[in-house]
């Protein structure tokens, strides 16, 4: 493995904020952070297990995302509804047995108004049945390390072995959020379900922060008896996106009273300065046996720091580091990631970089022509 230095210098300003001390004293459990770097700007009780009620709806939408953009459904797919599905309790969209409908409705049923029955049927159509479904969740959550995580159905109605904790419900959360398409449901503050027998079910978004917040647009509430009011929400202001989630509220409006009290503390006390794009070239890099020799390598995203608007400014240089790389190479392979480093030379944050085009082998003639040329000092 090498190391080239890039010698880059980028200066963060900032004013002064505000202290945080308790921000969420009507909630059990929270935690607040910043989505592009991850960074936990808030906590409280982040590890306590609890039952997370319709929350639970964020890893179904994971999954039915997922599956989504793998090819495995399509927003156009048909779904029928089963038995099993319009007999769920709880929230619902009122889905009556045999009926169809497209996989972007059952979904906006999901994300607006948390329809019960709607991710049953979701679940049995991604993985056949709801306990396969289950399990995949599951499975999921142990992938993405959540030991604190465990599911007994994908809709959160009360069970003794269903829990998370506000931890790894932004873990769960900030997974979805990849899928950026998901905010164009869970934005929605009204609409309609158009039913086979023409007549309409008015849906309404149960995250009334999408329309009294600026810059909700999403993601999921929750309550049962036991799990009381939560809700994890997201917010976007210019290029900076927060991930609060707010567990066992006594009342709506206290979960919402907290989430505006965690959200106002990030935006008005941090920022994000955006230290490159992902969109610049970043360097060049050499490519073993292809038909290229050298190519231009990429940022897979943006590189991001969050600091405090109160702080001094900063002094970052970077370090790009790749592997040996092999052809042939897919548009958008990894070759290697950039090291962000502060002043003292501590990482503060790793991207990885990609190339943005195909690379072919060299044929045996190209390979020899380049051997021939090394030993001839480039007269060929």
């Amino acid at each position: 493995m090498k190391k080239l230095v890039v010698f880059l210098f980028l200066f963060l300003f900032g004013t002064i904020g505000v202290k945080a001390e308790d921000l969420t004293p009507n909630s059990e459990s929270a935690i607040l952070l910043e989505v592009s770097t991850g960074k936990v700007i808030y906590e409280k009780n982040a590890n306590q297990k609890l039952a997370p009620a319709s929350m639970t709806k964020v890893m179904s939408m994971l999954l039915i995302m997922e599956a989504v953009d793998s090819g495995k459904l399509s927003f156009e797919d048909e779904v029928v509804i089963s038995d099993n599905a319009s007999s769920m309790g709880g929230s619902q969209i009122f889905l009556q047995t045999g009926e169809k409908y497209k996989v972007q409705e059952l979904l906006k049923g999901i994300a607006i108004a948390s329809g019960n029955d709607a991710v049953v049927a979701m679940a049995e159509k991604v993985s056949g049945s709801v306990s396969s479904f289950v399990d995949a969740m599951n499975e999921k959550a142990t992938s993405l390390g959540l030991t604190n995580t465990h599911f007994d159905n994908p809709h959160g109605l009360e069970s003794e072995n269903h829990y998370t904790t506000a931890r790894d419900m932004s873990v769960m959360a900030l997974e979805l959020l990849k899928h950026e398409k998901i905010l164009e449901f869970t934005s929605i503050y009204e609409d309609y379900l158009k039913k086979p027998d023409g007549s309409s079910v008015w849906l309404v978004n149960t995250n009334r922060l999408v329309r009294f917040y600026e810059g909700v647009d999403g993601l999921k509430t929750g309550f049962t008896n036991q799990a009381g009011y939560c809700i994890t929400t997201t917010a976007r202001r210019g290029d900076m996106r927060l991930l609060s989630v707010v567990m066992k509220a006594e009342t709506s409006d206290l979960r919402s009273k907290d989430t505006v009290s965690m959200l106002n503390y990030g935006f008005n006390t941090y920022k994000l300065d955006v230290l490159l794009k992902k969109e610049e070239k970043i360097g060049e890099v050499t490519i073993e046996k292809g038909k290229k020799e050298k190519v231009d390598v990429y940022l897979e995203q943006d590189v991001t720091i969050l600091s405090k608007v109160s702080d001094n400014k900063e002094v970052f240089d970077y370090n790009l580091v790749v592997e040996n790389i092999m052809a042939p190479l897919k548009n958008n392979s990894k070759v290697g990631y950039l090291e962000v480093m502060d002043k003292e030379g501590n990482i503060v944050k790793e991207v990885d970089v990609v190339v943005t085009e195909d690379i072919e082998s060299a044929n045996v003639f190209g390979l020899f022509g380049r051997v021939l040329k090394i030993f001839t000092g480039g007269i060929f």
